[in-house]
């Protein structure tokens, strides 16, 4: 168990080529579930809590740690589960989502295991609507479930769904658009796509890069000009069966694909990102969750690809003026 503790800021730093790490926990039964390790911070045993009058159920207490008060939830109770007991003797998995940190409250920590994004495969087509799964795996003949955390929390925390008055310039939507947006979290991927609608621009949503890929491979099959077509992608980082990373290296790898926008979003460290985000030469790199920040990038993309539109026509008619001539 202390090696499991001691090594997880240490993993983190791992700069992933479509692999990931999980660190396995168990809530109550004999069911284990996994978070990637980029998005943990410590494992710790459950600090003192202190209650909160008129908090989410799911909000056990806040801890003081290191000068930071940080709330403290019971993961189990989050996603349907009964409730943990016996606190102090329990587990708090200290993560990082969205740029705020938060404590999830867990029975037991198993250990990390290192995959490859292709063995992480989105939950089956029979799971209920409702289920928290984002995604499921293999591990030691056993299904091992990964939560969809961006649910836990935007059920338990909330926060601003829509553009604030004002963001939107209409002038820079006004052109014809279409956006390829990408993210296995059934959440994310709604608040993307409701910022896009609320813009009125057009779009695709793809639940992983794998989809995303052959969406793309498709458009290609049936004569689109992708780099007309498509103003923008704004892909999840880490995803089922392809991450982020490996979907924008294919892109900039394809000749038909090469000059796309590429936008990556994510909860994980903004400095390992923007590190990450230029090897695998994404435009930009934008930390989830803020609609009004998204709003503004997107209008700056839509604008450069309307300029872009502009300066290849203009390419074009010069080039027929000359072969007239």
């Amino acid at each position: 168990m202390a090696g499991i503790l001691d090594g997880v800021d240490q993993r983190t730093q791992l700069a992933g080529h479509n692999r990931l790490e999980l660190l396995l926990f168990q809530l109550g039964g004999r069911q284990r579930y996994g978070i990637n390790v980029f998005k943990v911070q410590e494992v710790i045993q459950c600090p003192p809590l202190t209650k909160v009058p008129q908090a989410h159920p799911v909000v056990k207490g806040i801890a003081n740690m290191r000068g930071k008060t940080i709330t403290i939830m019971d993961l189990s109770m989050a996603i349907g589960g009964p409730s943990l007991q016996d606190w102090e003797n329990k587990f708090t998995v200290i993560t990082e989502y969205n740029r705020k940190v938060q404590g999830f409250l867990v029975n037991s920590v198993d250990r990390i295991i290192n995959m490859n994004w292709k063995d992480i495969l989105p939950p089956p087509k029979g799971a209920a609507e409702g289920s928290y799964m984002t995604a499921v795996t293999q591990i030691d003949d056993e299904l091992v479930e990964i939560i969809d955390v961006e649910k836990v929390l935007k059920e338990v925390i909330g926060g601003q769904e829509e553009v604030s008055e004002g963001v939107i310039d209409e002038q820079s939507t006004a052109g014809q658009h279409h956006v390829l947006v990408v993210d296995d979290s059934s959440v994310a991927r709604n608040q993307v796509t409701r910022v896009l609608g609320q813009m009125g621009v057009e779009f695709t949503a793809c639940k992983d890069g794998q989809e995303a890929w052959e969406q793309l491979l498709q458009w290609a099959e049936e004569g689109k000009d992708l780099e007309q077509f498509l103003s923008l992608v704004i892909s999840d980082v880490e995803m089922p069966r392809m991450d982020g990373y490996s979907l924008t290296r294919n892109i900039r790898e394809n000749p038909a694909m090469v000059n796309l926008n590429v936008i990556l979003h994510t909860s994980l460290s903004g400095v390992f990102n923007k590190s990450m985000v230029a090897k695998a030469g994404a435009n930009d790199f934008l930390p989830k969750w803020e609609p009004d920040t998204l709003a503004m990038m997107v209008q700056d993309y839509l604008q450069r690809h309307d300029d872009w539109r502009a300066q290849a026509a203009l390419v074009t008619r010069l080039c027929q003026v000359r072969y007239r001539g």
